[in-house]
C-alpha cells in the first residue's frame, strides 16, 4: 500500500530511525515521516530526525526519560490502534531498528489482533553503527565469521530458556551486547567462568554515532571495573571479540576536527541547512536557533511595479540569496517565466548569491571581492554614470551600496524584495544549552542577526565562541559588548567554517 493510500485506511508504521546520527534514516523512514500524522518516538531517537515530519503531526515522546512520564506498553497500544482507526498515518519511530530488541513484537500483535494494517522499516541498529562508528571490523576473514547480537537484559519469567553462556563462550566471532552495562558483572562472569578468555578485547561504544561518542577500549577480564572507574552509564552497546583489537586508535569518526563541538546557527531555517551540513560533516552537533525570519513583503505593489519596468534597467543587483529567491519567484509568478529578464545585467554580492541564482539558470556578470557591499559598490562604480540600477533588498540594512552607486552617478532604484524580523523568543532547548555553557560557537553571519542575538540572549552569548562572518559583522557585535572570537577572512559561509575549524584547533 502506498503512503497516500494509507492516509485514507490508516496505517502504523513501524520506523527505525538509527542510533543517533540523524543521517541514518533510511530514505523509506523519511517518507513514512512526511506522510505523518502521528510520530510516536522513543525518547533516544535524535529530535532532528522529527524534522522529517509536517508541521501537522502530532508528535509524542516515548520511554523512560527522567523528566518525562512514559505511556505503558498498553497505553502505547491503544494510541497507535485508535490514530489509525481514524485513518490516520501513524509512524511508530524506534531508535536503531524496529525488530532488534525494539519490543516491536508486542506492538505488532496488538495491531494483528485489532486488525490494523501495519508495516515495519527496517534502521540501523545500534550494533553495527557502533562498530562502524568505532572503526571496529565486526567481521573479519582471519579471525571472525559470525556476528551475534546478545541483549544484556533478559525478561523474568520469559518462556523460552535462559541465555546459554556456554555456547556464547564458544561463539566463533563477535559478540555485541546490548543493554549490558548495568549487567555486566553478570553476563561478563558467566562468559569467562564457561571458558572466554579474560583477555578477550573489548569496546565500550556510548552514543554511537553522536558527537559525543564515546569509546573505551579494555578486556572482558577488566570490564567490570572500568565500567565502574569510568562511571559509563547507557545507552552503551559493548563489542566483545579479537575484531576490537582492529581497530584504529582513534576512528574516522572521532578523529573530524570538530568531533564533539556543539556548535549554534543562527540563520533562517532553510538557509541554515546548507552550513549545518557543512558543521556536520567535520563532526560538530549543530543546533539550529533561527536569529531572524524571512518573509515576504508587507506590500508587493512597488515589487510588481519594477517589474513591469525590468527593460528600463541596466542592472539588477542581489545583496543576497534571499533577495533572489523572493524577486524570482515573484517574478515566475507574474510573468511566467524570467525571459523578462532580457539583457539586464546581474550582479551578486558574492558567491552564496551567485550559487542561488544558477539555481534559476542565471549566472550573475559581477561577483566582487571580498563579498561585501562596498566592494560591490566599487566594482560598479565605474559603470554606474548613466546607468539605471535596480537594487533588491530586505526590509532593513545599511544603505552603502545605493549611496555609493548614486554618488558615482548612477541612478538608483530600491525595492523590499523580503522582510527580515527579529525571533522574539528562542527555543528553550537551545536557550537552556547556552546558559549552562553548554555550546561552544555560535554564528553570526550577518549584523541583522548579531543585533538580533543580543536581543534574544542578552549576556549569555559570553558563555559561547561567537564566529563573523565579516569585518563589518564584527563591528557590529563590538559596538553591542561583544569580541567575537573568530572572523572569517572569506566572507562566507564556507569561510566561517573554517574559521571555527582553525579556531578549535587553536
Amino acid at each position: 500500500m502506498s503512503l497516500s493510500a494509507s492516509r485514507k485506511s490508516g496505517r502504523v508504521f513501524l520506523v527505525g530511525a538509527g542510533p543517533g546520527d540523524p543521517g541514518l534514516i533510511t530514505l523509506k523512514g523519511v517518507d513514512c515521516l512526511r506522510a505523518a500524522d502521528l510520530v510516536l518516538y522513543d525518547y533516544l531517537v535524535n529530535p532532528d530526525v522529527l524534522r522529517h515530519a509536517p508541521p501537522h503531526a502530532e508528535l509524542v515522546c516515548l520511554g523512560h526519560h527522567p523528566q518525562r512520564k512514559g505511556l505503558d506498553p498498553a497505553e502505547i497500544h491503544a494510541r497507535l490502534i485508535d490514530a489509525a482507526r481514524q485513518g490516520k498515518t501513524v509512524v511508530r519511530l524506534k531508535g536503531g531498528d524496529p525488530d532488534v530488541f525494539g519490543r516491536t513484537a508486542e506492538e505488532t500483535e496488538a495491531l494483528s489482533l485489532a486488525g490494523v494494517p501495519w508495516e515495519t522499516v527496517p534502521g540501523v541498529t545500534a550494533a553495527l553503527a557502533a562498530a562502524a562508528y568505532a572503526g571496529i571490523p565486526i567481521t573479519h576473514p582471519a579471525g571472525s565469521s559470525a556476528v551475534g547480537l546478545v541483549t544484556g537484559q533478559e525478561r523474568h519469567g520469559k518462556s523460552a530458556a535462559p541465555l546459554d553462556y556456554g555456547a556464547l563462550a564458544d561463539f566463533p566471532g563477535t559478540l555485541i551486547f546490548y543493554m549490558g552495562v548495568t549487567t555486566a558483572s553478570h553476563w561478563a562472569g558467566a562468559l569467562i567462568a564457561r571458558g572466554k578468555a579474560p583477555t578477550t578485547p573489548v569496546a565500550i561504544v556510548r552514543r554511537c554515532s553522536w558527537s559525543d561518542q564515546t569509546t573505551i577500549r579494555c578486556t572482558l577480564g577488566t570490564l567490570v571495573e572500568v565500567i565502574a572507574r569510568r562511571r559509563v552509564r547507557p545507552p552503551a552497546v559493548i563489542v566483545v571479540g579479537e575484531v576490537v583489537s582492529r581497530a584504529p586508535e582513534v576512528s574516522w569518526f572521532a578523529a573530524r576536527p570538530l568531533f564533539g563541538t556543539r556548535v549554534l546557527v543562527t540563520r533562517p531555517a532553510d538557509p541554515a541547512d546548507a552550513l549545518v551540513a557543512q558543521l556536520a560533516e567535520l563532526g560538530a552537533e549543530v543546533l539550529v536557533q533561527p536569529a531572524i525570519e524571512i518573509s515576504g513583503p508587507a506590500d508587493w505593489g512597488p515589487v510588481d511595479r519594477a517589474l513591469e519596468r525590468l527593460d528600463r534597467f541596466d542592472w539588477l543587483v542581489f545583496s543576497s540569496s534571499h533577495g533572489v529567491s523572493y524577486l524570482l519567484d515573484r517574478l515566475e509568478l507574474r510573468h511566467g517565466d524570467l525571459r523578462t529578464l532580457g539583457g539586464i545585467r546581474i550582479a551578486a554580492i558574492g558567491p552564496g548569491t551567485a550559487r542561488q541564482l544558477r539555481r534559476y539558470r542565471l549566472r550573475a556578470d559581477l561577483v566582487p571581492e571580498p563579498y561585501r557591499a562596498e566592494a560591490l559598490a566599487k566594482a560598479l562604480a565605474p559603470k554606474a554614470r548613466g546607468c539605471r540600477f535596480l537594487l533588491a533588498r530586505a526590509s532593513r540594512g545599511r544603505e552603502v551600496l545605493a549611496e555609493q552607486l548614486a554618488g558615482a552617478g548612477g541612478s538608483v532604484e530600491q525595492i523590499v524584495v523580503y522582510q527580515s524580523t527579529d525571533v522574539a523568543v528562542a527555543d528553550p532547548r537551545v536557550a537552556a544549552a547556552l546558559a549552562e555553557g553548554r555550546l561552544d560557537w555560535i554564528t553570526v553571519t550577518s549584523s541583522a542577526i548579531a543585533a538580533a542575538l543580543v536581543r534574544l540572549f542578552g549576556a549569555d552569548l559570553h558563555r559561547a565562541k561567537l564566529a563573523s562572518i565579516s569585518p563589518i559583522t564584527s563591528e557590529v557585535l563590538r559596538k553591542l559588548g561583544f569580541e567575537p572570537a573568530v572572523e572569517a577572512a572569506q566572507y562566507t559561509m564556507e569561510g566561517v567554517v573554517l574559521a571555527i575549524a582553525e579556531g578549535n584547533r587553536g
